[in-house]
């Protein structure tokens, strides 16, 4: 992973901003030599200058062994080489530092006998993630043949991803196409936003499915993948998803639930028998909960 510096910083400080992780954890990965600033090593007080260039190797992971657990699993569909589950909202794909138990990795690694190893220790099988409080449909690789194989179609944008939505507001359009990049927003590390600088293409296609007096039923199919990309896009247009407690508006229908955002169709050629496989599943119940109070306004 590479960072172009846009602030003067310390190089410790920088990278716990950008990463989500704690200060000791970033010294860990300076310690073993994960961590490049112009192409040398630093001390974790190094000073950054704007345009400085860091590169954080890929393959760092804390001395953790990370546990099976008997974590129930809503399985869609599964055979030798992949299985496609569907995640509720409020559990995360992997863990990372801070969070290595109640995972989907950690329910994967008590199901399956194995997994494929391309994305680590800590995130076997996971091709793909979805939001914590996102919830829906992945596909998750046994063996590394498929994962690279799964990996390319989605690079390829050959995959098929539908998410439902309710977003605040009436969309006026039956249909359109939020064509605008996606990068860290600078004024809060931990969020994404549209942005020019250090960004990356971001495609979302969206439809009208139903108009409620202060909210919209869409649905959205991603051309790319980038992180909180729907959820970035819709507030972009000022229509955020509802309950959304980070790009949406501030009072919450439901505080308990996430964002109403569901990835409900995934579909994707079998990487072994060369068929396409397409998968739908229903929104949870808290989803429609919420929505029919939209219905009745």
């Amino acid at each position: 992973m590479k960072y172009v510096v846009d602030r003067v910083s310390r190089v410790d400080k920088y990278l716990m901003e950008e990463m989500g992780v704690s200060r000791s954890y970033v010294q860990k990965m300076m310690d073993s030599g994960y961590v490049l600033v112009n192409g040398n090593s630093v001390k974790n007080s190094y000073k950054l200058k704007i345009d400085d260039v860091i590169e954080v190797e890929d393959g760092y992971s804390e001395d953790v062994s990370i546990e099976k657990e008997n974590i129930p699993l809503d399985i869609v569909y599964e055979d030798d080489d992949l299985l496609v589950v569907n995640k509720p909202s409020g559990m995360v794909v992997h863990p990372a530092p801070g969070n290595y138990h109640g995972t989907l990795v950690n329910a994967l690694m008590y199901h399956c006998n194995h997994l494929s190893h391309v994305n680590g220790e800590v995130r076997p099988g996971i091709v793909h993630r979805i939001d914590k409080d996102t919830s829906g449909l992945l596909v998750v690789a046994k063996n590394d043949a498929v994962h690279d194989n799964l990996a390319k179609q989605i690079s390829e944008k050959s995959v098929t991803r539908e998410y439902l939505a309710l977003v605040d507001g009436v969309i006026m359009e039956d249909t359109a196409t939020i064509d605008a990049p996606i990068g860290r927003d600078p004024h809060n590390r931990k969020k994404m936003c549209v942005t020019d600088v250090c960004s990356k293409d971001a495609v979302t296609h969206i439809r009208v499915m139903e108009r409620y007096e202060k909210a919209t039923l869409i649905t959205c199919k991603l051309e790319t993948g980038r992180t909180h990309q729907i959820r970035v896009h819709m507030s972009y247009i000022h229509h955020p998803v509802v309950n959304d407690p980070v790009y949406g508006r501030k009072k919450l229908d439901n505080p308990s639930f996430g964002q109403m955002l569901h990835a409900k169709k995934l579909g994707f050629v079998h990487p072994v028998t060369g068929k396409y496989l397409e998968f739908e599943v229903d929104a949870p119940a808290e989803f429609y909960e919420i929505l029919a109070k939209y219905k009745e306004m």
